[in-house]
């Protein structure tokens, strides 16, 4: 009986490496170097993506994702220096009625500016979600390139020109029933 167990273990052992020779034979070693190498792409401050260059190549998205981390950076600044302030104003109480009225007027401005602004955080976050993704640039709805002018002007849009359109005009027949 131990002979039997033996040549299985031969068996077995003669498989791997079996295994391992026709893995190594498959498996190209170009591609483990491009993945073990790759390193982020630099790209400098003056950079303004072409249309010349290929859509969406990395580095139209290393672009994009500075510009969203840059402007997410500013708008989480300026919230929470509105913040802060707001918080300053409370202090101040006026016996003035008018006065306290345009106070919390005022307040009420500053708190629908800074939800707006939390909400655009959230489209940034989404945006670069996106990028990771490689979506980022592309129609949610028809899956083709949004367009570099449009993404230019507007970093976190996620429809071409004629998608975003019917979004819009969907919403106002639903928003009138």
């Amino acid at each position: 009986m131990p002979k039997t167990i033996k040549s299985k273990k031969k068996v077995k052992k003669i498989k791997s490496k079996e295994i391992k020779k026709t893995l190594k034979k498959t498996t190209k070693p170009s591609t483990k170097v491009k993945e073990t190498n790759k390193a982020p792409l630099k790209i400098s401050k003056t950079y303004i993506p072409k249309d010349t260059e290929k859509y969406m190549c990395e580095k139209h998205k290393v672009y994009f994702r500075m510009k969203l981390q840059e402007w997410r950076k500013e708008l989480v600044k300026a919230n929470n220096e509105a913040l802060y302030n707001g918080s300053m104003d409370d202090n101040s109480i006026s016996a003035d009625i008018v006065d306290q009225a345009s106070s919390y007027t005022d307040k009420n401005v500053e708190m629908k500016a800074i939800n707006r602004q939390i909400k655009l955080i959230s489209e940034i976050d989404k945006a670069l979600i996106r990028i990771k993704d490689e979506t980022y640039g592309y129609c949610l709805d028809t899956a083709e390139p949004i367009g570099l002018k449009r993404l230019m002007a507007r970093p976190v849009a996620k429809y071409t020109i004629a998608a975003q359109e019917k979004h819009e005009k969907n919403e106002k027949v639903h928003a009138d029933d």
